[in-house]
Parts: structure tokens; sequence; C-alpha cells
């Protein structure tokens, strides 16, 4: 018995990853899945390389800003690698991260 009270958005939030998996079993939309988020996250990585670009003295805290996530999203990694079954959210995961780190290279390369 879960600790938690079972609401409706509870319930909701919890089968959102396996509706999304059943509607991305086409490979398709599987694959557009993560070049959605392969792209978002090339987007945020080049917003957040070219706002603090442009402020110095924001440095420090955007360098923080890119390494929490990307740390969260590298240990979460070996938790969804053991998990059974599908591995649409760790696909997922590594397309966001990718992009991330991506992005934020190539405004490293524009600020050379």
């Amino acid at each position: 018995m879960s600790r938690y009270q079972q609401t409706r958005l509870h319930r909701q939030v919890g089968l959102f990853s396996q509706r999304l998996q059943t509607w991305a079993a086409n490979p398709w939309r599987r694959f557009s899945l993560q070049l959605i988020l392969l792209l978002g996250g090339f987007f945020f990585g080049g917003a957040i390389g070219m706002l603090t670009g442009a402020v110095n003295y924001l440095d420090p805290l955007a360098a923080l800003a890119c390494v929490v996530p990307i740390e969260v999203s590298v240990r979460s990694r070996r938790r969804l690698q053991q998990q059974a079954g599908d591995k649409l959210n760790l696909q997922l995961i590594d397309a966001a991260r990718v992009g991330w780190l991506y992005g934020l290279l190539m405004e490293g390369f524009k600020l050379l």
C-alpha cells in the first residue's frame, strides 16, 4: 500500500509514461519524440550559453544550472537501464542530454 493518497492526478501522472510508451510503439513516433527532445535540448543549451556569454557575472550560476540536470539524468540512467520492458524513457532522457551538451558545445565554439 502506498503511503500517498491515490488522487486522480496521481493516477494520471503514473499512467502518463505507460500511455506514452503505447503511443510511441510506432517507430516514426518514437523517432519524432527523440528528435523533438534532441532539438529542444539543443535550444536550451544554446540559450544558456548565449545568455551567460552576454552577462558575465552569471557564469557560476549558469554552470550550476547546466551541471545539475546533466548529473541528475546520468544518475537516473542506471535505474532506468535496470528496468525491464521498453526503454523509451531512457532514450528520451539521453536525447535531451545529448542535445543539451551539443548546444553548450556549439555556443562555446562561438565564444572562442
